[in-house]
């Protein structure tokens, strides 16, 4: 497996860290007055409020990802060399919105990358097999408009197992959750300790 330590990677936002750890188990408000957030919410956090739309089965609720909470228009930087694998724009309710899917290759491991709730403009730019240098803007955060209905954040995820499209699933049921473990290690191995 990647080991952390070996590696020196580029951060994926611009954050003077560590951020403050935004505990959402009680649930998020998706009205269109909630307040901007800022902060980080964690890998493996219950979620069992925020989930509410058709996608996630009311079952679907433990987060495999990293939200990094910023204004819409930041920067996503590439965190190390690597290939644009895939975009999309996952545009159903409470979905990823623009979607980008990288992979990169690290002592013969290969990792793919998600970053969600991108401007559309951002997936436009990207092709399937573009090559990018560790430190290269890979696009920028969307609206709530366009990013699924989420106050602006990036959902940044990690997986050891080739995607079937250039999608994740962000959040797991418990039943699901041991396997999911084994394919989406926690992004911090990248991300580095982004929140205590």
């Amino acid at each position: 497996m990647l080991k952390p330590s070996v590696f020196e990677f580029h951060p994926v936002m611009e954050y003077t860290g560590p951020l403050t750890a935004i505990d959402l188990s009680k649930g998020y408000d998706h009205s269109e007055n909630a307040p901007e957030l800022r902060g980080a919410g964690g890998y493996l956090e219950r979620r069992e409020a925020m989930y509410t739309s058709v996608l996630y089965g009311g079952k679907r609720f433990i987060h495999m990802g990293v939200d990094i909470w910023a204004p819409q228009g930041a920067r996503i930087f590439a965190f190390d060399d690597g290939v644009i694998w895939g975009v999309r724009d996952n545009n159903n309710e409470l979905d990823y919105g623009p979607t980008l899917v990288t992979e990169h290759e690290f002592g013969g491991v290969r990792l793919f990358a998600l970053h969600g709730h991108l401007s559309k403009e951002s997936i436009i730019k990207l092709k399937p097999g573009t090559r990018f240098s560790k430190g290269d803007v890979l696009g920028v955060l969307g609206s709530r408009q366009e990013n699924g209905g989420w106050i602006p954040h990036l959902h940044f995820q990690i997986s050891v197992k080739e995607p079937d499209a250039p999608d994740m699933p962000g959040v797991v049921s418990e039943e699901e959750l041991q396997e999911a473990i084994k394919i989406y290690p926690d992004p911090r191995i990248v991300l580095g300790p982004l929140y205590l």
